[in-house]
């Protein structure tokens, strides 16, 4: 469970040319597969007249990071896995990495390909502006006013950040909390006011 990750601002692109072929990179933030196919598609209507229309990506999931590569026709391990290695050495999640390529008559080999589709993929991230994603889970507490100084006291132990309280009949606050503090905190206001705070996550 993380609390943070990085990726890209905006997408982002790279050219370079090895032995008259031309491989174009593109980084293209994502956040789901969904996302991941739209954006496949129109690169490769975009891009119909290519001999190559390689990629991978990672998205970030509530269990541990999905991804995927696809040498689309290259050598096995010659292109899909080399992009998705560059995005893993970055560390970045939420991102689909597609390298186009338009064959310029001359082989480059295993080894060629694995250098050229790696260094496509360095060369646009070399010009990615990166940013760091902060998740936070937003929860509603219920509370009984005799227990509010109990709630307050928790809510400050563990850093929450406040959005909202009301007093009606019963308290309301909306805090927000990152996933890796959910469990103690849960644990800790429970006991704190003896089950009379009622928490729900918010959609």
């Amino acid at each position: 469970m993380i609390d943070s990750y990085r990726t890209i601002a905006e997408p982002t692109s790279a050219r370079i040319t090895r032995k008259k072929s031309r491989f174009l990179a593109f980084l293209v933030p994502v956040g789901s597969l969904d996302e991941v196919e739209a954006e496949l598609r129109i690169l490769r209507k975009s891009h119909h007249d290519a001999s190559h229309v390689c990629f991978a990506y990672r998205v970030r999931t509530e269990l541990a990071p999905l991804s995927a590569a696809e040498d689309a026709g290259e050598p096995s391990g010659s292109a899909g896995l080399p992009i998705l290695q560059q995005l893993e050495r970055a560390e970045l999640l939420d991102l689909l990495a597609v390298v186009i390529r338009h064959f310029g008559g001359i082989k480059l080999g295993v080894g060629g390909l694995v250098r050229a589709y790696s260094d496509a993929v360095r060369e646009a991230l070399g010009s990615a502006r990166i940013i760091t994603h902060l998740i936070r889970i937003e929860i509603e507490i219920s509370f009984p006013s005799e227990v509010t100084s109990a709630v307050m006291a928790t809510i400050h132990r563990f850093g929450a950040e406040v959005s909202r309280i009301e007093y009606d009949a019963r308290a309301h606050a909306i805090v927000a909390l990152p996933p890796s503090k959910m469990g103690g905190f849960t644990d800790t206001l429970r006991d704190a006011t003896g089950a009379r705070a009622t928490m729900e996550v918010r959609a």
